[in-house]
């Protein structure tokens, strides 16, 4: 067991995980425990893990006491099996702590622009925001705190909708209540057609944000 990938419909039905999501291609958690200094100390298990095992999780610790950590393995582009144990211990490691997992905090951030070129706008984007360039021709931030930015080739131009909108990837089980809460909300359905993958909805202004997931991407 390792370097074998595993498919989010298999994450989806792996045990000993609940407390994980897939989004984004990688998979997320996020534990509570007070007092803050707990939550330090539970980073600090993660880590001596994480060194022991060779593998490296993205950890954050937020007041007034969260620790959010992300799981994938950069070498196949996904998640492995190598990933699904970590996710076990670092579960462990959090009862352990007497922390309490909450599975619906987890989502991911983009921004999307619609663009006719997006060579020639991306150099503008990269200065402005500080990013670097990806091998898909995405921006990232290399402090890893802004939400990534991608570029949506467009064949003509959109003259009735606006060219950005922002990609809230949020956990599968989520998705149609968080698209209902938004209407709820005073938005509206522009579009789902493409769901369960994403749903596009917009504000009464008209500006839009995707809610997606990782459902129906085949």
């Amino acid at each position: 067991m390792g370097r074998e990938r595993v498919t989010p419909e298999e994450f989806a039905v792996t045990e000993g995980v609940d407390d994980w999501r897939f989004v984004l291609g990688a998979i997320h958690a996020e534990f509570e425990v007070r007092p803050f200094a707990a939550a330090a100390a539970l980073v600090e298990a993660i880590g001596r893990d994480a060194d022991a095992r060779d593998h490296h999780p993205e950890v954050a610790l937020r007041y007034p006491g969260r620790v959010r950590v992300t799981l994938s393995s950069h070498d196949v582009g996904g998640i492995t099996e190598w990933d699904v144990q970590m996710a076990r211990s670092i579960s462990a490691l959090a009862r352990d702590a007497g922390a309490t997992a909450r599975p619906p905090t987890v989502q991911a951030l983009e921004i999307a622009i619609d663009t006719l070129d997006a060579d020639l706008i991306r150099p503008f984007w990269a200065a402005v925001l500080g990013y670097v360039t990806t091998e898909s021709g995405g921006l990232v931030d290399p402090a890893k705190l802004g939400p990534p930015m991608w570029f949506q080739q467009m064949d003509a131009p959109r003259a009735e909708r606006q060219r950005f909108h922002l990609d809230v990837s949020v956990p599968h089980d989520l998705a149609e209540a968080r698209v209902a809460a938004a209407i709820a909300a005073g938005g509206r359905l522009v579009s789902d057609e493409f769901a369960r993958s994403w749903w596009i909805l917009a504000d009464a202004d008209g500006n839009e944000a995707c809610v997606c997931t990782w459902q129906d991407r085949g």
